[in-house]
């Protein structure tokens, strides 16, 4: 049996892990952010504390006080929350003082230096879930057109250089041109407002990660959800990085991709 500590965002994501956690026998002490996480996180943790964003303080506090020296990101905070809503408290403060930029990867940077200063090691967000990342190859029944595989490409090439600047993961790609560019609205908005742009025509969704060595936070994530959007839009391939992104509700997710008729493919990431 393992332990470990869980700070906990939106989304399906820290419900899965912790309910694969419980499934294994494991121990998780989930710090929930309460502008972001399910009531449900309590229901499926040992132990839950709900803080809201900008207590790091708390948070060490917590973890300390559980003697948990082990703690995953698991879930989504939004990025214009982060920017928008945030009321740092006083370590906080300090920390974003010293930021020369205040992006996510500088943020959440500079936190897990803090914890491990404080004997808290920042854990892999997909230690528990393993399984769900995505594999390499058309994981739908259909197959991508020769035109989606031409778009894909392309999509690719452009996602990674914006991702490696820390701007977004996502592009949506329509014949062979770039129509939107995902950064804090996130890909749903990304998808609606690319839609409104192309007259009816078919677009692509690209997903990559970052070109990070880590998946220590932010990592990208599909589901249903991503395909329930993706049919509003009218998109009709979904391409995602292999071996770095999970397919929430994996099952669910491409079989609803298969009743959609939506092409999805893992690709090798870009180093």
């Amino acid at each position: 049996m393992s332990r470990y500590g869980m700070i906990a965002g939106n989304g399906r994501f820290p419900l899965l892990a912790l309910e694969t956690a419980r499934e294994a026998g494991d121990e998780v002490v989930v710090i929930a952010i309460k502008e972001e996480a399910s009531p449900e996180v309590e229901q499926l943790a040992q132990r839950c504390y709900w803080i809201s964003l900008g207590q790091l303080s708390r948070l060490i506090e917590i973890l300390k006080e559980e003697g948990v020296t082990e703690v995953m990101m698991a879930g989504q905070v939004k990025h214009a929350k982060i920017f928008s809503s945030i009321r740092p408290d006083w370590k906080l403060v300090k920390l974003l003082a010293g930021l020369k930029q205040k992006n996510t990867d500088a943020l959440i940077g500079g936190v897990a230096k803090i914890l491990a200063d404080e004997g808290i090691r920042l854990a892999d967000s997909t230690l528990l879930l393993k399984p769900l990342l995505a594999g390499v190859g058309v994981l739908s029944k259909r197959k991508p057109t020769s035109e989606e595989e031409r778009d894909i490409g392309y999509g690719r090439k452009i996602a990674n250089t914006l991702a490696g600047m820390d701007v977004g993961q996502s592009v949506a790609i329509c014949d062979g041109a770039c129509v939107a560019v995902e950064a804090m609205e996130g890909t749903d908005a990304m998808l609606v407002r690319a839609a409104s742009l192309v007259n009816g025509k078919p677009l692509r969704l690209v997903k990559v990660s970052r070109r990070r060595g880590h998946l220590l936070f932010d990592v990208p994530v599909a589901g249903p959800g991503t395909i329930e959007a993706m049919e509003r839009a009218g998109a009709t391939a979904l391409a995602v990085d292999a071996g770095r992104t999970l397919l929430l509700d994996r099952e669910a997710m491409l079989a609803r991709a298969n009743e959609c008729k939506i092409a999805v493919v893992g690709c090798e990431p870009e180093q």
